[in-house]
């Protein structure tokens, strides 16, 4: 840390060092971005294109697999076309057409090959098999027996494959895989067969026979590595890597060129759950790294669908990553280490050109450094004829000069010291009678501006009030009335009647309130203690009216806990202002009120009343809580009801802010002690009406 801090402070003092960092800096920093953008497209479009390698790996591969049914297909063909088996079949020359078929499934490998009708009953002359039974049904056969050829992946069960001696053949244990997904299976009995059926028909078009043949891919060892020497044949990888391809049954490799180690296929094996969601379940093409067996694979799978439509397995393609990953891995090395290099040249380089370029502006500043310290030292005579020679030159003559000047200032300065002696007792003395006349007129205009606004507010308020109290009279002698004569019938609604009376008398505590304003040391309100939630809940019910005229959504977050000392009816006329502009500032939809309230560490609680509405911009923000001030259209509103709430909040020692921004809404934030503060004499007054001008 000690050695870090003294680069630093010599980095800050020394302007080569300065140049240097400015001129380093860039380079230490955009040629590592570079180099850092460089290795993430380097390595994004090297695996990019193995992608697009391996799906058209996978695309050859498919082809490859439809060319082969094809082929299958296109060879019972020509023997079921050709003349000599159809005279031998319309003969009914049993052995010849028995030593043909036997020919045919030798020449192109077939694991069974027969001669039905076209009911699907093997022809006994005809075949070796002593199986009476019909064979298996499939809409291949339906086709076949419309006289439609037909090739394609069916499943054989157990008990078709022992019709043809095949099923064990095909039984195949299965080999715990990682990833895979879990099964109770143990072995696989069932057989992927490439069926291909073709229908001999006489001269009428009749169907009169079959030729249905089989070529069963488990364990096919043959068919995959034909696809394999196609795909990836030499040259089309690099060095240690390896083309596999693969046929699954369900997610169980039955034939595959995957190696488990030298010499071994990795029969048995199974696929990883995530490949078998895509492919088997979902029905997609997986182009991505895999985990083959043992190791990871650029690997491509793709659903194999069966004569009726269903998925049945699967094909793969895909060849080794750990090849390609060190490939890439080297090629970044020599990359990064290009970078390194160039960034060490450039660095010297630009030491060099420091060094030569800013010693002449050490020697300056050693001058100075000489000269603060009161040394009579110069520069002297410098080999560079550059601007920074010039300018060494020039700063010794300068330093000549400022010899001499300081004899004369050194002079001047004398005389001028008794000239500031005397004009500083002087000023001294009339300053401390400015000060105290300054003292006696802020006095006085306080009491003054404190008189004119009381005598105003008195004025207003009283009128008001006088207005106020008149109605209210009247409506209560009239609910009054209303109650005694409607009597017992007065029940059903004398809930919103005990209201209505309530809410009489919270009229006149309002006038009352605005008196307090005007003389807050001369009334104090009755003060009880307040739970905050709970008047929050019952103030939140005497705005319930506005909702017909305005839709909106009011949320109540109540989580202080501690009583406050307040009159809660002052508070209660705080909350219904705060609540009821929020109202009024709302959209005409999706409105939102949030009140919120928590405790004010152990001194008090807090209550926020926020809302989406128009919200206000600073002007109007700082100007908010002055009286007879309103955002509101004309006639909508007095501009007293903030400046009152304010007044109420602050009589007890508390305090209200607000945080507002133009189209986004507005919060206002309640701060309350739990024992009041009462502003009782005339300085905390004076202090109070101070802080509303500034608001």
């Amino acid at each position: 840390m000690l050695g870090v801090s003294r680069i630093i402070n010599r980095v800050q003092q020394t302007v080569r060092y300065k140049v240097l960092v400015l001129v380093l800096f860039p380079i230490l920093l955009v040629m590592p971005i570079a180099l850092m953008l460089a290795i993430y497209w380097g390595a994004n479009f090297s695996y990019d294109q193995l992608y697009i390698k391996v799906n058209t790996d996978l695309s050859v591969s498919h082809d490859i697999f439809k060319r082969i049914q094809r082929d299958y297909l296109n060879a019972i063909g020509k023997t079921a076309d050709s003349y000599t088996f159809r005279t031998e079949l319309a003969d009914n020359n049993s052995e010849a057409i028995q030593k043909q078929i036997s020919q045919l499934k030798k020449d192109h490998s077939f694991s069974y090959i027969q001669l039905i009708d076209i009911k699907g009953l093997p022809l006994h002359s005809l075949n070796q098999s002593t199986h009476i039974n019909a064979s298996r049904a499939s809409s291949a056969l339906k086709a076949a027996q419309f006289g439609r050829p037909s090739v394609g992946v069916e499943i054989f069960s157990t008990y078709d494959l022992k019709r043809f001696q095949l099923a064990e053949q095909v039984h195949l244990p299965l080999i715990e895989t990682s990833r895979a997904r879990t099964t109770d299976k143990v072995a696989e009995d069932r057989g992927m067969m490439i069926r291909a059926l073709y229908p001999i028909r006489d001269t009428n078009l009749k169907v009169l026979a079959i030729l249905d043949a089989g070529i069963l891919l488990n364990a096919n060892f043959g068919f995959v590595d034909v696809i394999r020497d196609l795909v990836y044949g030499p040259g089309s990888l690099i060095e240690g890597s390896i083309g596999t391809v693969t046929v699954f049954l369900d997610d169980v490799r039955i034939s595959t060129n995957v190696p488990v180690k030298t010499g071994e296929r990795a029969l048995g094996t199974r696929v990883s759950d995530e490949v078998r969601t895509i492919v088997l379940d979902q029905g997609e093409t997986w182009i991505d790294r895999a985990f083959v067996v043992n190791d990871w694979y650029i690997s491509s799978y793709e659903p194999i669908i069966d004569i009726e439509g269903n998925r049945v397995g699967m094909l793969y393609a895909g060849f080794l990553e750990a090849p390609f990953r060190q490939s890439l891995i080297n090629a970044l090395i020599g990359l990064v280490l290009l970078f390194l290099i160039l960034m060490g040249l450039t660095s010297l380089v630009a030491v060099i050109g420091a060094k030569s370029i800013f010693k002449p502006i050490e020697r300056m500043s050693s001058v100075v450094y000489a000269t603060r310290k009161g040394k009579d030292l110069r520069i002297g005579k410098i080999a560079s004829k550059d601007e920074i020679g010039s300018l060494a030159n020039e700063f010794d003559v300068m330093l000549d000069l400022l010899g001499k000047r300081k004899l004369q200032i050194q002079s001047w300065a004398k005389e001028l010291e008794q000239k500031v002696d005397e004009r500083t007792s002087e000023l001294k003395l009339k300053n401390s009678e400015l000060i105290s006349t300054i003292a006696i007129l802020k006095k006085t205009r306080q009491k003054l501006v404190i008189a004119e606004k009381l005598a105003a507010l008195g004025e207003l308020t009283a009128g008001v009030a006088h207005e106020i109290n008149n109605p209210t009279a009247v409506i209560l002698g009239n609910i009054d009335v209303i109650t005694a004569e409607m009597g017992s019938q007065l029940e059903p609604v004398q809930d919103e009647v005990d209201l209505i009376i309530e809410q009489i008398y919270r009229i006149k505590d309002i006038t009352t309130n605005l008196l307090q304003y005007a003389k807050p040391d001369a009334y104090a309100g009755y003060m009880n203690e307040v739970d905050v939630n709970q008047l929050i809940k019952e103030t939140s019910k005497l705005i319930q009216h506005l909702r017909s005229d305005i839709s909106y959504d009011l949320e109540l977050t109540l989580d202080s806990s501690i009583l406050i000392r307040i009159n809660s009816q002052e508070l209660q006329q705080v909350l219904v202002n705060l609540m009821t502009n929020s109202i009024q500032a709302l959209p005409d939809k999706n409105g939102l009120i949030r009140i919120y309230s928590q405790d004010y560490g152990d001194k008090g609680v807090k209550i926020t009343v926020k809302d989406n509405g128009a919200g206000m911009d600073a002007s109007s923000t700082d100007k908010v809580f002055n009286p007879f001030y309103t955002t509101k259209t004309q006639g909508e509103g007095t501009g007293l009801g903030l400046s009152i709430s304010y007044g109420l909040v602050r009589r007890y020692g508390g305090n209200i802010e607000v945080n507002s921004e133009l189209n986004k809404g507005s919060e206002f934030t309640i701060t309350l002690l739990q024992e009041p503060i009462l502003l009782e004499d005339e300085d905390m007054l004076i202090k109070q009406l101070e802080e509303i001008e500034t608001l």
